[in-house]
């Protein structure tokens, strides 16, 4: 049985070059100033990895601790911290093959993007990642292709809307803190623009009725299911448990234009 880290979906990407998702609809007007979306070439990875345990781990959905005992932080800090690096720590860019614009210096065949979030003190509030992975058919004969995913996606808990349900707190969110779709749209402009993709996928547990909603609402539909994956869940007894859950696959067109999600 093969054990998946779970996280929502972030993109930590540092360059020299923000680039930020134009700021339309109802969103805009509750996102804060002087907020950027920047790449990362590798040089803020031990901190998107020490954000993310506190943005996603501490009350994680399916009974998560609400408060990280020290043992528990410094244990997934440390293997997050290494995660991170290992996915998205950057080779050199090759002098050919490099992208023009908000791209320029990157290398055509880097496979893995972490991109944050940050506010005007330059303070981690978001990050997302994606890269490109062999994605399971679910068809019966175990076949795979690979295909742009996204992971990692989390947003600082000061900007989340406090005493709400959870049931509804992510689309509320939504509304309140628009980081999620930039973040979102960040990582599907490096998969299409970058790497030519038309689709892009991402994993999420089933129990995490909220982000499901919230995916749905960014143009993602289910494709498959797996109940054989497992995550970690920090106990508000200060262990770190290993427990079941239920992975859902979905996919969203991403290189069709305005119709693109009609025939996905």
């Amino acid at each position: 049985m093969r054990t998946i880290l779970l996280a929502y979906l972030a993109i930590c990407i540092t360059t020299t070059a923000a680039f930020a998702p134009p700021a339309f609809g109802l969103g805009a007007l509750f996102r804060p100033p002087n907020i950027k979306i920047i790449k990362s070439d590798g040089s803020r990875l031990d901190e998107a990895g020490k954000f993310f345990v506190d943005a996603f781990w501490t009350g994680k959905v399916g009974g998560g601790a609400d408060t990280l005992s020290p043992k528990q932080a410094f244990q997934l800090e440390r293997q997050q911290v290494a995660e991170f690096n290992k996915r998205y720590r950057r080779r050199a860019a090759k002098q050919s093959g490099r992208l023009p614009g908000n791209y320029a210096g990157q290398s055509l065949d880097s496979s893995s993007e972490l991109v944050l979030c940050v506010n005007g003190s330059d303070e981690v509030i978001g990050c997302a990642g994606v890269e490109v992975s062999r994605i399971k058919k679910m068809d019966g004969y175990d076949s795979s292709f690979s295909g742009p995913l996204m992971s990692n996606l989390a947003i600082s808990r000061k900007y989340r809307r406090k005493g709400l349900a959870e049931s509804v707190s992510v689309i509320l969110i939504l509304l309140r803190c628009p980081h999620h779709k930039d973040l979102v749209k960040a990582a599907e402009n490096i998969a299409r623009r970058e790497w030519g993709y038309d689709d892009c996928y991402l994993y999420v547990e089933k129990r995490n009725t909220p982000a499901i909603k919230l995916y749905q609402k960014l143009g993602y539909t289910s494709i498959w299911e797996d109940d054989s994956a497992t995550t970690l869940l920090p106990t508000g007894d200060g262990r770190i448990a290993n427990g079941k859950t239920t992975i859902v696959c979905m996919k969203k067109r991403i290189g069709a234009g305005l119709f693109g999600n009609l025939f996905g």
